[in-house]
C-alpha cells in the first residue's frame, strides 16, 4: 500500500468528505442476516479528532519523513479514519521507520513482496492448494491414502492446514468481506506461510482473529502477511503451547502481580476463589479483546493501545531482532523526544522499565477487571462467576475510556511498585 491516501479505487472525494455513520458501515459491511446480532460499534469518526485522509497526508515531508508524534497524538484523541487504516498501521506495527523516505519505504516494500511470494511458491510446491484462491478444510491425503503426519516431507507447510481451514470459516463471518471465498484464501495463505516461516510456533487458534483485520485493511497479500508478522512479534509468546505451560500465561501471571498492587481486596477475593491463575483473563489476552468490542470497536481499541505503546525505535528493534533477544537499553530522552513515544511508553521509559509482558493489554484487562470490581465481590462465588461477569461486557465497553482506565492503573501500579517494601 502506498503512503499516498489517494491510492485507492475509492479515490479522494470520498476521503474529504464529511464522514457520516453510513460511510464507516460501508468499509466493514455486516452480512444482512447478521445484521442486529452482533454487538453495536460504539466508534465515531469525530471530524478534528480522528485521524483523516488529509492529516495523515500532511503528517509527510516532502521526501516522505513522518512526522510520528503528530500522528501519535491524532490517534489517541480519536482513532483512525479506515480509508487509511492499513497504511497507518504498517507505522504503528514497526514495519516502517518513520524517518524514511517515500523511497526507503517502496524499494523495502518490493523487497517484502518479493521474500513473500518465494516463501509462497516453497509452499505451493509442496501443497497446490496455497495460491490457488481456495483453501481446505480437511486434512491432506497422500498417495498412500493416508492423512499427513508429523515428520512427512509437507510438515511445516501441510501440518495444521486444515484447522488453520476450519478456523479462517469461523473468522468473522458477520462480515460481507469473507463471503468472497478468494478473502478467506488470503487469510488462510498468510496463517499457513507464517506456520511455516516461524514453525517453532507453528498456527494456533487465535491467530486467524489477530491477522483477519490486516488482510481486509491492506490489499496486498504481502503487505498484510508483513503487517501481520509485525503483530505476532509482540504477540508470539501469547501462542507458546508446551506439554507444561501456554503461552499466555506469562501476561496471566502480570495481570495477577498488578491486581495484587492496586487492588489487594479484589486479588485475595479472586485467590479465595481458586481463581489467583486468572485463567478467566486468557481469552482476552489472547486475542486482544476481540470477543470484548465489536469487530469496529476492536480495530478502534488496537490502534489507540497502539498508539499509546508506541515506540520510534520498533522498526530497528524488529529489525534486529533486539526485542526478542530481551535487550532493552536505558534512553535519557529530551521532551521532544518523548513525543515520539506513546503515553504507555512514556511512563515505561521514565521509570526504565522494560517488562514486554507488563504490555497495554495486560493493564486493559486489569481495567476491566476494576470496572467489574464491586460485582466480582458482590456476587462471583466461583470462577465461572468471574467468567460469566466479564463475559456481560461484551460490546458494553467504551475503548478510549478502557485505555484511559488502563493508563491510571498503570501509573499506580508503576508507583506503588517503586514504594520501599515493609520488612
Amino acid at each position: 500500500m502506498s503512503d499516498n491516501p489517494c491510492f485507492s479505487g475509492l479515490g479522494c472525494g470520498m476521503f474529504l468528505r464529511k464522514s457520516t455513520k453510513a460511510e464507516l458501515e460501508a468499509f466493514y459491511a455486516i452480512t444482512p442476516e447478521c445484521e442486529g446480532k452482533v454487538p453495536k460499534s460504539r466508534f465515531k469518526l469525530r471530524a478534528g479528532k480522528t485521524l483523516s485522509a488529509r492529516r495523515w497526508h500532511a503528517s509527510f515531508s516532502e521526501d516522505g519523513h513522518l512526522d510520528i508524534a503528530k500522528v501519535l497524538r491524532r490517534i489517541q484523541h480519536g482513532g483512525v479514519h479506515p480509508s487509511i487504516r492499513g497504511a497507518v498501521w504498517e507505522f504503528l506495527l514497526g514495519c516502517y521507520d518513520p524517518n524514511s523516505t517515500f523511497d526507503d519505504r517502496n524499494l523495502l516494500r518490493q523487497q517484502r513482496r518479493k521474500q513473500y511470494d518465494e516463501w509462497k511458491t516453497e509452499c505451493r510446491n509442496m501443497v497446490p492448494v496455497i495460491g490457488s484462491g481456495k483453501f481446505i478444510t480437511s486434512a491432506i491425503i497422500i498417495d498412500d491414502g493416508q492423512p499427513i503426519q508429523d515428520g512427512s516431507s509437507y510438515t511445516g507447510a501441510a501440518h495444521n492446514m486444515d484447522q488453520e481451514g476450519l478456523d479462517v470459516v469461523r473468522t468473522d463471518q458477520s462480515l460481507v468481506f469473507y463471503q468472497n471465498e478468494a478473502n478467506g484464501a488470503k487469510l488462510w495463505n498468510i496463517l499457513s506461510i507464517y506456520a511455516w516461516v516461524d514453525s517453532n510456533i507453528g498456527y494456533v487458534q487465535g491467530m486467524n482473529d489477530i491477522c483477519s483485520p490486516m488482510v481486509m485493511l491492506l490489499e496486498n497479500e504481502a503487505d498484510a502477511f508483513w503487517c501481520f508478522e509485525r503483530a505476532m512479534r509482540r504477540l508470539r509468546d501469547n501462542f507458546k503451547v508446551t506439554s507444561t505451560s501456554i503461552g499466555v500465561q506469562s501476561r496471566l501471571s502480570s495481570l495477577s502481580a498488578i491486581i495484587k498492587v492496586v487492588d489487594p481486596k479484589l486479588h485475595q477475593h479472586l485467590e479465595d476463589l481458586d481463581g489467583g491463575e486468572y485463567l478467566f483473563a486468557f481469552r482476552m489476552l489472547m486475542v486482544l479483546f476481540r470477543r470484548e468490542f465489536s469487530f469496529v470497536d476492536a480495530l478502534y481499541l488496537w490502534e489507540l493501545m497502539w498508539a499509546m505503546e508506541y515506540n520510534p525505535k520498533y522498526f530497528s528493534f524488529y529489525e534486529d531482532n533486539s526485542m526478542a533477544k530481551g535487550k532493552c537499553a536505558p534512553e535519557k530522552l529530551d521532551d521532544k523526544m518523548l513525543e515520539q513515544y506513546g503515553k504507555f511508553e512514556r511512563n515505561n521509559l521514565k521509570i526504565g522499565s522494560c517488562d514486554y509482558q507488563s504490555a497495554l493489554a495486560v493493564f486493559l484487562a486489569a481495567s476491566i477487571l476494576e470496572i467489574k470490581h464491586k460485582q466480582i465481590l458482590n456476587e462471583a462465588k466461583g470462577v465461572d462467576d468471574v467468567v460469566k461477569i466479564l463475559g456481560d461486557v461484551t460490546g458494553n465497553l467504551d475503548a478510549k475510556k478502557a485505555c484511559k482506565e488502563a493508563l491510571i492503573i498503570q501509573k499506580k501500579f508503576l508507583k506503588k511498585a517503586q514504594q520501599p517494601q515493609p520488612q
